[in-house]
């Protein structure tokens, strides 16, 4: 692959592609922009006081996004026949980190929760990382779920079940329920039955139900998440602040850069709460706006996954836009007290490596099922034109439309090398 395709503002080959898969492009770093925008308000106050700099969050998150973009790109020009094959191996690899993690004296734990590994100086959060690829192997294993014997199946839904109780160790639960979340919508997608998933989902919230039960300070968000008024200094705090920043913001906000909750008041605004610092400055109609751009990339996803010529590139889409929106919403749901206090990024928005990357890797994941689905779409039309006896003459040598798709899919990977 050339050098220059892992840059996103030198690559030439994007008019090349599809309406949508262009779209989807520039929404992205549309987001990514206003997300470093924001990030930079929320974190400068903070890492002033903290580093001597108010600047050390944001020059962190743009080395992030730096990496993040090479990811990306090299995703977006890459086969996805390529990279849903090694989803499987990506799988087990991370699970191994995750449940390396809650090795006594080997992970790293921030705020009683041991969720990081650090390699080289570097901080590595599995449970971040493991996301797109829980996306990628649950769409590969349920497109093709009736063709599996009950072996491969038991054997991949035990992966998936390991997956859930390592994050759930750490512990985790919001990512735990979120990743739960997200593989139960995938095998929705794919037609399973009603009564498996059923089960399933009876299974997560007894496993979910179990977990509060036994860890007095899930307990205690659960109940200040029903009324943070009832301590408002003390477990109810940070909800509260953030009910106060949102408030705060008014129909037009406070302007950008002037939110006063983030100057100490706030915990953590800079990742979990970094919603609460928008819409503080940018009030109602700044979170109108920021619903507006949600529902369109939701939208354009779905038109993606509606497109897709395969089942499994159908999956991967609907996938990647659960990791992109699903968790926004379930973000800015958190900040606005509608769903208990969980430690959820906000993708693209919220400091941290390991989401960025994570993110930028979904939105690769969804742009490249564009492109590949309007490239099918494209040779089909092409084929359909064609004369009879030309398309009879050449099935009797085995090059039907299909070998003309995966014909056209190779060559456009072979120009890029």
């Amino acid at each position: 692959m050339k050098l220059r395709l892992l840059i996103p503002f030198l690559d030439n080959s994007v008019d090349e592609w599809a309406t949508l898969a262009r779209l989807l492009r520039w929404l992205t770093f549309l987001w990514l922009f206003i997300g470093l925008v924001i990030l930079f308000s929320a974190s400068y106050s903070i890492a002033d006081a903290g580093y001597g700099d108010g600047l050390y969050y944001f020059k962190r998150q743009i080395a992030w996004v730096l990496v993040g973009l090479v990811v990306f790109n090299l995703v977006v020009h890459s086969p996805l026949r390529y990279i849903v094959a090694i989803a499987d191996w990506a799988v087990l690899l991370l699970l191994a980190l995750i449940f390396i993690t809650v090795i006594p004296g080997v992970g790293t734990t921030i705020n009683g929760a041991t969720r990081w590994l650090v390699i080289g100086g570097i901080p590595i959060q599995p449970s971040e990382l493991i996301k797109p690829f829980l996306v990628l192997q649950s769409a590969r294993v349920f497109s093709k779920w009736e063709q599996l014997n009950f072996r491969v199946r038991l054997t991949w839904l035990c992966i998936f079940g390991f997956v859930l109780l390592g994050i759930l160790l750490q512990p985790n639960l919001s990512t735990t329920a979120f990743c739960g979340i997200t593989i139960w919508l995938i095998a929705l997608a794919a037609g399973l039955p009603y009564i498996q998933l059923g089960a399933t989902a009876l299974g997560g919230f007894l496993l979910a139900t179990l977990s509060i039960s036994l860890r007095e300070y899930q307990q205690k968000r659960v109940m200040m998440f029903l009324n943070p008024w009832v301590d408002p200094l003390g477990d109810g705090y940070q909800l509260v602040q953030s009910l106060l920043a949102i408030g705060s913001g008014g129909i037009w906000g406070t302007g950008f850069g002037l939110s006063q909750q983030k100057l100490f008041y706030l915990p953590i605004q800079y990742t979990d709460f970094i919603f609460a610092v928008y819409a503080e400055e940018f009030g109602f109609i700044g979170c109108i706006v920021l619903f507006g751009f949600l529902f369109v990339y939701g939208t354009l996803a779905l038109l993606v996954a509606q497109r897709a010529q395969k089942i499994v590139h159908r999956l991967v889409a609907i996938g990647a836009m659960i990791l992109m929106v699903g968790q926004s919403l379930m973000n800015i749901g958190v900040a606005t007290g509608a769903l208990p206090t969980t430690g959820l990024p906000f993708p693209l928005f919220s400091y941290g490596g390991n989401s960025m990357i994570a993110s930028l890797l979904a939105a690769g994941l969804l742009i490249r099922v564009a492109r590949e689905s309007s490239e099918a779409e494209v040779v089909s039309l092409a084929e359909r034109r064609r004369p009879q006896r030309d398309r009879g003459a050449e099935g009797s040598r085995g090059k039907g439309a299909r070998g003309r798709i995966v014909s056209l899919n190779r060559s456009d990977f072979k120009s890029k090398l």
